[in-house]
């Protein structure tokens, strides 16, 4: 059986190995290396952890972005890209071992029955999740399930004595890659888009004849966040912007000819006033997509120097349903650009780079970032410099604003009790605010977070913190014991002091997530944006006559 296992693993990696040009010799060596292995080995062996340490292992040595994916994650992993999944239609939290659902999505089977926000589900499929300490991964498996399955639900609602007990019928739920579509003042449109999956163009198509309906005349267009996905998602998104027979990348490898994609004659933004704005977290398909625009300056790219992937992977499937996602070739922008910063230095080091563009003061100043003369490079038309090898520099530099942000703050965002105590607080409060707030504009405009609210969120905040810090390192446990006697009054001055710090910040995020569970995420975002700077630098450079003219000559 062992060699049999061990036969397998050659028969995945041997075209692996060719593609990289790996000698008969090497192969050989390999095969040899675990043929020994497998026969001679003083005890048994775990085989699927040596194949998928052996797997993991030669792509890591590749790049950074090759990798090997279980065949337990692969569905998973390929959801947000091909823009749906299989299952009821909620948006849940677990709170106190207990699930309650926070939405249902629009349209989607759960919706159809007459399940509600607020509701608590005790039993699925007559199994009693109430109370026993399941993670969401558990529920996950629990409620989705093949389109046209049935799963029964048993939940406990809010003035009802008994339980009620719903039969679900699974279907398609839909992952939408556009999170905000609204207007800014009277001609300024705004889409956000998250990632780029099989469905995206035709969402922002869809978003795009909605502004216009309304009046828009410029559009901002957001891909901070946006991590990349599919390269056809952004060249078609690239080409609502560009004229016909216009370049909007090209690829190539050692073994993938040069392959160009070009601009077709159906664009529906071909002119007016465009402005993309990027940040650290903007990859892959979304430098394709700004790397475009701003080498034909078409728009100005407005944040911080993006993330800096310029490598492409194709997606193979091996033989037990797992996957690999091998880099193939590299893309390069219009000008000849490729913007994928270096890996030479190892996987760890790239890992960090964030990290290390934070402590050297790049995200808070534009004069910290520095690019080799060699890879300069000019725009197509106006002949303005752009650099290659390291993300997308925009035009206009927006830094990071930390002034809000304070430990206390980051680990109530990390522990999740931020989303927590707002779920409670919606949960008791749904009704009223419903009723009080029948539009979004009312809410946005009246809704003040509640003095109540901010004290509940302290509260569950320093036992929640204390009860993870109790987790720590022996070592670091005694150094806290050590402090009681004088800092336990101290500690609490501080996070009182931290929290005042970020209590505007606080006070926007939960007004946002009670927006987010009353409406949609749409609305979510139509809050959080009076925080995002780069939106706010885009709209004033589109409100001041001139100024975007200026930047674009």
């Amino acid at each position: 059986m062992k060699k049999i296992i061990f036969s397998l693993l050659i028969c995945t990696l041997t075209p692996l190995l060719y593609a990289q040009g790996f000698s008969l010799m090497q192969q050989r060596k390999l095969s040899n290396a675990i043929s020994v292995i497998s026969s001679m080995y003083v005890d048994s062996i775990n085989e699927k952890k040596i194949v998928e340490t052996a797997l993991n292992s030669i792509l890591k040595e590749l790049d950074p972005h090759s990798v090997y994916i279980p065949k337990e994650e692969v569905e998973r992993v390929n959801e947000p890209l091909q823009g749906s999944f299989e299952g009821v239609g909620i948006q849940f939290q677990l709170i106190e071992d207990t699930l309650l659902v926070v939405q249902t999505i629009s349209g989607c089977p759960a919706e159809k029955v007459g399940i509600h926000p607020g509701d608590r589900i005790i039993y699925i499929n007559n199994e009693l999740i109430a109370s026993v300490k399941l993670q969401n991964s558990d529920i996950f498996k629990r409620l989705r399930g093949p389109r046209g399955t049935e799963v029964t639900v048993k939940i406990r609602r809010g003035g009802k004595p008994d339980l009620i007990e719903f039969k679900i019928i699974r279907d398609k739920i839909p992952l939408y890659s556009v999170d905000a579509t609204y207007m800014i003042g009277k001609d300024i449109g705004y889409i956000k888009i998250n990632n780029f999956g099989t469905s995206t163009v035709q969402e922002f198509e869809k978003a795009f004849t909605t502004l216009q309906k309304k009046g828009m005349k410029s559009l901002i267009l957001s891909l901070q966040g946006n991590g990349g996905g599919y390269l056809s998602a952004a060249i078609e998104l690239a080409d609502e912007f560009l004229s016909k027979n216009k370049l909007i990348v090209y690829t190539q490898g050692l073994y993938q000819p040069k392959t160009v994609a070009t601009a077709t004659a159906k664009g529906d933004f071909e002119t007016g006033k465009l402005i993309v704005l990027v940040d650290e977290y903007s990859a892959s398909a979304s430098e394709i997509v700004s790397g475009a625009l701003q080498d034909w300056d078409r728009a100005i790219i407005v944040g911080r120097r993006s993330f800096g992937k310029g490598l492409v992977q194709h997606q193979f499937g091996l033989i037990d349903g797992s996957m690999m996602r091998l880099t193939v070739a590299r893309y390069y922008t219009p000008t000849g650009r490729c913007i994928q910063k270096s890996y030479k230095k190892g996987y760890d080091n790239y890992e960090h780079d964030l990290a290390d563009r934070f402590k050297k003061g790049e995200l808070l100043h534009a004069d910290s970032i520095h690019f080799p003369d060699s890879l300069r490079y000019q725009t197509l038309t106006l002949k303005r410099t752009v650099y290659g090898g390291g993300g997308i520099m925009p035009d206009i530099f927006v830094p990071l604003d930390t002034t809000k942000y304070t430990n206390f703050h980051r680990k109530l965002v990390a522990l999740g009790i931020i989303n927590k105590v707002c779920v409670q607080y919606i949960d008791n409060h749904r009704a009223e605010l419903k009723q009080k707030y029948l539009t979004f504009a009312k809410y946005k405009a009246g809704y003040e977070v509640p003095d109540e609210l901010l004290s509940q969120l302290i509260t569950v905040g320093e036992k929640e913190i204390a009860k993870s810090d109790s987790t720590q390192s022996e070592k670091s446990k005694k150094v806290v014991l050590k402090s009681e006697l004088k800092p336990s009054t101290e500690k609490a001055k501080n996070d009182s002091t931290q929290f005042e710090t970020s209590k505007p910040l606080i006070k926007l995020q939960l007004k946002a997530l009670i927006a987010r569970d009353l409406w949609e995420m749409n609305e979510y975002y139509q809050i959080m944006d009076a925080e995002n700077e780069s939106l706010q630098k885009a709209t004033q450079i589109l409100q001041t006559p001139g100024t975007y003219e200026q930047i674009l000559k």
